[in-house]
C-alpha cells in the first residue's frame, strides 16, 4: 500500500458498515467461521487489488446483509452515512431479487448482473466469488455441488473478471484449477457430503 493509498484508507469511515456486518456473526458458514468473516475477506480480497472506492468497500462489508439476515432494513443503511444511497444500490445490485417469496433463480440472477451489472457490482461480486471459491474445500462439500459451482463461475463470473480485472481473471481461473484437480484427487476417497448453501 503506497502513501497516497494510505491516506485515503484513512479518512475512509467504515465502522458504521461493520457494526451492520456484525448482525452476520449468526449466519453460519458451512466451512467454519460465519459470514461477518466473509464479508471481511472480501474486503481484504478488493484491497489487495488496490480498489479503495469507499462505495465499493463499504458495500463489500454488507453485501450479504439483506440476502442472509432480516435484522437490518433498507432505512438503516441509506441513513448510514453521506455514502448511504450509493452503497445500498451497490448491495441492491449484486442481491437475488425475491419474485414471489422466492429467491431469484441464481443463473437468472447472474445473468443479469453480467448482462446490466454496473462496473463495481462486477468487481464486487468477482472479490465474493474469490472468497466463496477459497472455501470451496472438496473435502467438505458435495461434490456436485462443487462441480456445479465451478460450472456456474467458469459461466458467469468469468467473464465478469475479464471485463472488469484480468488479474481477478486470472486468480479465478487459477482457483478453479485447483479446485477441479483437487475433485480428480480426492473423489475416490472422500465420502459424498450432504448439499448446503454456500
Amino acid at each position: 500500500m503506497n502513501n497516497e493509498e494510505k491516506s485515503r484508507l484513512a479518512s475512509m469511515v467504515l465502522a458504521p458498515y461493520i457494526q451492520k456486518a456484525t448482525a452476520l456473526q449468526g449466519k453460519f458458514r458451512y466451512v467454519g467461521g460465519n459470514q461477518f468473516r466473509h464479508a471481511f475477506s472480501t474486503l481484504a480480497i478488493l484491497m489487495d487489488y488496490h480498489y479503495l472506492d469507499p462505495v465499493l468497500l463499504k458495500a463489500s462489508l454488507i453485501h450479504d446483509i439483506f440476502e442472509d439476515t432480516t435484522c437490518v432494513t433498507p432505512n438503516e443503511i441509506l441513513n448510514l452515512d453521506n455514502d448511504g444511497r450509493a452503497v445500498y444500490q451497490l448491495v441492491m445490485e449484486v442481491t437475488r431479487k425475491k419474485i414471489n417469496e422466492k429467491d431469484e433463480p441464481k443463473d437468472e440472477y447472474l445473468e443479469r448482473l453480467l448482462a446490466k451489472g454496473s462496473r463495481n457490482a462486477k468487481i464486487l461480486k468477482c472479490a465474493d466469488r474469490i472468497s466463496n471459491l477459497t472455501d470451496l474445500h472438496t473435502d467438505i462439500f458435495d461434490r456436485t455441488y462443487v462441480k456445479k459451482y465451478i460450472k456456474e463461475t467458469k459461466k458467469w463470473v468469468l467473464p465478469m473478471a475479464k471485463e472488469v480485472n484480468s488479474n481477478m481473471h486470472f486468480e479465478l481461473k487459477d482457483i478453479i484449477g485447483r479446485r477441479e484437480e483437487n475433485l480428480r484427487i480426492y473423489s475416490k476417497f472422500w465420502p459424498i457430503k450432504k448439499k448446503k448453501k454456500h
